[in-house]
């Protein structure tokens, strides 16, 4: 059975971004700037295809319900060696592939295929209609000239209660580097191996899905989708639980200099209120960048889906290489309903989780 989408389907790419440029002179440069970038962009694929590059579909763990999935891969230009998919990529080489815009990708859920189109940065982010039972899933996804790629699935029990949401930066993994030009280093150059673990993290959110099985583990981070393979292999080596990343891109579009971070992560957090209405959220971010102000946000219009904030305390020295640190102290006072607990490590967390009941 073959089902058939010809609408494309908006990814990240084309949905997360902000300050819609509306002043006549501005619009023509950023109309100027995205010329010059699908000219780039045209040049690399006919260079890619001349040096053997080949059509590659990157498939990312999804999850949904046992009515719905939602899939979420890339489809890219890369070297035969292995490019994005390959398990000993550095960060770097996950950015010379080239996405193929509007790729038609046809997605196999359980003997039942459907035809979906990617968005302009290659990225398939579509939820489809599926009935399968709860727990992980494999379903097998298609592209002209490429191999097919597997994608794992979390199927929600329809009586989950139970889910974590984290941050990834300087939340799961230690950055310590200066924003946002050595981040980028970090993001381009290192392998995930010279990444370093936050202590206790990955114990904390082990013993939080012990306690509440089956409940989804989604990584939030306004990382580029580019590193989702080694951010999955950095999970895996030490020891998270396995979970689904949502990330984003980077860049302008057609109508916007620059994606907002914030709208991602707070969007995301939305979707998921919605798409999970009797699931309550642990939040877990860092005090570094936006998080508590972020789920600040979350807690004030969707209180009774949040179960606790975790916050990580990030020292001095990491604080100052992450532009600051956020005040929680007003932001967790508005909430006394909902338990906010920030401490520097996974253990101090955990302590303060179960002295309020969550852990």
């Amino acid at each position: 059975m073959v089902t058939t989408s010809h609408k494309p389907q908006l990814g990240t790419s084309d949905r997360q971004d902000h300050r819609h440029v509306a002043d006549p002179p501005a619009r023509a440069l950023l109309n100027s700037v995205m010329h010059v970038a699908d000219a780039v962009h045209a040049l690399r694929s006919r260079i890619a295809s001349a040096t053997g590059a080949v059509p590659t579909v990157v498939a990312y763990r999804g999850y949904g319900t046992t009515k719905w999935v939602r899939v979420l891969a890339r489809v890219v230009l890369t070297g035969k060696s292995g490019g994005a998919t390959s398990g000993t990529v550095r960060g770097w080489q996950s950015f010379t592939s080239v996405p193929i815009r509007y790729s038609h990708v046809d997605v196999e859920i359980d003997g039942v295929t459907h035809s979906v189109q990617a968005d302009s940065g290659g990225l398939v982010d579509v939820v489809l209609e599926a009935s399968l039972p709860p727990g992980w899933h494999t379903i097998i996804l298609r592209s002209a000239s490429a191999a097919p790629a597997q994608a794992h699935i979390q199927i929600l029990e329809p009586e989950a209660t139970f889910g974590i949401v984290s941050d990834i930066d300087d939340t799961v993994m230690v950055t310590a580097l200066p924003r946002p030009l050595l981040a980028l280093w970090n993001t381009l150059v290192l392998s995930e191996r010279a990444r370093t673990p936050t202590p206790g993290m990955a114990v904390l959110l082990d013993r939080v899905v012990a306690q509440h099985p089956g409940a989804p583990v989604l990584y939030l981070s306004t990382g580029a989708w580019n590193v989702a393979p080694a951010l999955a292999r950095f999970l895996a080596r030490n020891l998270y639980p396995d979970g689904v990343l949502l990330l984003t891109d980077w860049g302008p579009t057609r109508r916007h200099w620059f994606r907002s971070g914030r709208e991602h992560k707070l969007g995301n957090l939305k979707r998921l209120a919605q798409e999970f209405p009797g699931v309550r959220w642990l939040l877990v971010g860092d005090d570094g960048q936006h998080d508590p102000e972020i789920y600040a946000e979350f807690v004030r219009t969707h209180a009774e889906k949040t179960a606790a904030v975790a916050i990580r305390q990030l020292s001095t020295g990491e604080a100052l290489l992450a532009g600051g640190r956020t005040h929680e102290g007003t932001l967790a006072s508005d909430h006394n309903a909902v338990p906010w607990v920030s401490a520097p490590d996974g253990a101090g967390l955990a302590k303060q989780l179960k002295d309020h009941g969550v852990l």
